[in-house]
């Protein structure tokens, strides 16, 4: 009997130690599975649960103008999120949320979606973005259980709606999306940091710990002039509201360096508020959109002329039909003249004599000479989205295009274009690449516009002569009232057919009117653009736009501390006659 026990408590025995040797076994396998094989995943997935990690936008740099005043700049403002309370009644944290939809003004959907969080035991719920500093003030003093705020920051523009096209605006992450904002984006932005946020057993966030600090972004200094900017844009739109216009431009440059002292394209919209048409993003008319430039671009006629040695400058043309047929189509000009010499064809702005001076030209030499005014291609200006302009090639020119070139049709220029061509004659032949940013101010910068190298385009005795024909245009022709009390000014009026976009063809219903000038005309510190899209009423360049040069310029002299020149000053003319051809 005994050996019977002693055989029964041996296996007994075995069977326990067996059974002790598997559980331990497989307890040492559990933890190698644990421990080893599933140690990373089961790692990450404890981190997830117990901490995440947030991006921390750094704060972007500030834009200034020339002269250091902020255009746009970076504000403190705090992001509202709510954490969940444990074990605290639902309806006592559905109220607390009742009083931030009432002070931070979140809509029905959004408190919905909040409360509906809370019940998930969600532990960080966002609430708000960038709220108000009154609205913050508010916060804190409520002290809310639950409620907490982080530093983030908003784009702040302090003119509102000044040279909105040019700075551009950022989203809701501070990225840039137009203008310079979105040009020097890499440089405005800096570097994100990371932010790790850590939680307790019951995923309560408790603290918060930097992972990687950010990196500010760096300052850009615009060449704009805060105070041109303001006196374009306010002529700019009073111009176009008299004119009761669909939109206008003006643009001020500094011809010596080619730097941009102002650029407005009315309506302007404020940065300050909610963008609502996301085709604002790209209505800089001064370098997105593009028009028929009309008479201005008869400078480009003259200088082939003049250049090529064809016509001599003591040559005269027949004007007196007032009209000429090229083509089956027939040309006017809006006043009869008889007998014009060469620099009284540009003068008076006859589109009889210029397109015989374009026919003398020829159509190799005259597209030869407008590519190397830069039409048809971009200028290189430091803004996104730039316009080229159309140049048809000479393969695709009709019996008619020699002559509609020749005075500004069949070719479609930015405001910046037809500037840069103007800036060409008052640098004396020589092409100064146009820039928005202050030259010298950052020298990190390789950008289009401070790259390129000045380009002789005509030889100086040209560009002097074309100097001395525009002068005349303001004092005896078609820009008199462009003239400047105190200042000798040269320019060229423009007033050009639009296109009627069901027929295809030109309409005399609607118009561009455009003036061009620069400010001495000698030594010129100024050079202006004016732009004025369908004026109703009056809508010659030189009762629209010349006036809107007029005021600037002497505004923008005065300002600038520019002397007026020696002698008399000039009365300012307006304009009378009819003899004008008022282009």
């Amino acid at each position: 009997m005994s050996a019977d026990i002693s055989k029964k408590t041996k296996r007994r025995t075995i069977c326990m130690v067996f059974l002790f040797v598997l559980w331990t076994a497989a307890i040492g396998f559990r933890l190698v599975q644990l421990q080893v094989i599933q140690h990373s995943e089961l790692k990450n997935q404890v981190e997830r649960q117990n901490q995440n990690q947030d991006d921390i936008i750094p704060q972007r740099g500030t834009i200034f103008d020339r002269n250091g005043n902020k255009l746009a700049c970076s504000v403190p403002r705090a992001f509202v999120f709510y954490s969940t309370v444990e074990d605290e009644p639902l309806d006592i944290q559905y109220s607390r949320i009742n009083k931030l939809r009432r002070i931070l003004g979140i809509s029905a959907k959004k408190t919905r979606s909040i409360k509906s969080q809370i019940k998930d035991n969600d532990p960080f719920i966002p609430i708000k973005h960038k709220i108000e500093p009154e609205e913050e003030s508010i916060l804190k003093e409520m002290n809310l259980k639950g409620v907490h705020m982080r530093e983030e920051s908003k784009r702040f523009y302090p003119n509102g709606d000044l040279a909105s096209h040019v700075i551009g605006r950022v989203d809701f992450s501070e990225n840039g999306i137009n203008g310079a904002e979105l040009q020097y984006n890499s440089l405005l932005r800096g570097k994100k940091g990371i932010m790790l946020n850590y939680k307790d057993a019951r995923r309560k966030e408790y603290s918060f710990r930097i992972l990687k600090q950010t990196e500010p972004g760096k300052d850009l200094i615009l060449s704009i002039d805060e105070t041109i900017q303001y006196i374009a844009a306010v002529n700019l739109e009073n111009a176009v509201k008299e004119a009761q216009a669909s939109w206008g431009v003006i643009i001020v440059s500094h011809p010596a360096s080619g730097e941009i002292l102002a650029m407005s394209s009315f309506p302007e919209s404020d940065l300050n508020k909610p963008l609502t048409d996301l085709r604002s993003l790209f209505s800089n008319k001064a370098i997105h959109h593009v028009f028929d430039p009309g008479s201005t671009f008869k400078i480009v006629t003259f200088s082939a002329a003049i250049d090529s040695n064809k016509i001599p400058y003591s040559e005269t043309f027949d004007c007196s039909k007032g009209y000429i047929r090229i083509a089956n189509k027939t040309f006017r000009d809006h006043h009869r003249y008889d007998i014009l010499s060469f620099p009284e064809v540009i003068i008076h702005s006859s589109n009889v004599g210029t397109i015989q001076i374009g026919q003398l030209v020829g159509e190799k030499l005259l597209y030869e000479r407008i590519k190397d005014f830069g039409f048809g291609e971009k200028t290189g200006i430091e803004l996104p989205a730039e316009q080229r302009g159309i140049l048809h090639p000479i393969d695709q020119w009709s019996r008619l295009s020699l002559a509609s070139l020749s005075i500004g049709y069949e070719v479609s220029v930015t405001a910046l274009q037809l500037l840069n061509a103007g800036n060409i004659i008052a640098n004396n032949g020589v092409q100064i690449p146009f820039t928005i940013i202050k030259k010298g101010s950052h020298p990190e910068l390789n950008e289009p516009g401070q790259a390129a190298a000045p380009k002789r385009v005509l030889s100086e005795k040209t560009a002097l002569q074309i100097k001395e024909m525009l002068k005349r245009v303001v004092t005896e022709g078609t820009g008199r009232t462009a003239q400047v009390n105190g200042y000798e000014a040269a320019g060229k009026t423009g007033t050009a057919q639009k296109i009627n976009p069901e027929t295809g063809g030109y309409t005399s219903s609607a118009h561009t009117s455009v003036f061009l000038g620069f400010i001495p005309a000698d030594h010129p510190v100024l050079s202006i653009i004016v732009v004025i899209d369908d004026p109703k009423g009056s809508y010659y360049g030189s009762e629209v736009a010349a006036p809107v040069f007029r005021e600037t310029a002497l505004k923008a002299l005065r300002y600038m501390g520019v002397p007026p020149e020696a002698g008399p000053a000039r009365p300012i003319i307006a304009a009378q006659r009819t003899d004008t051809g008022k282009t």
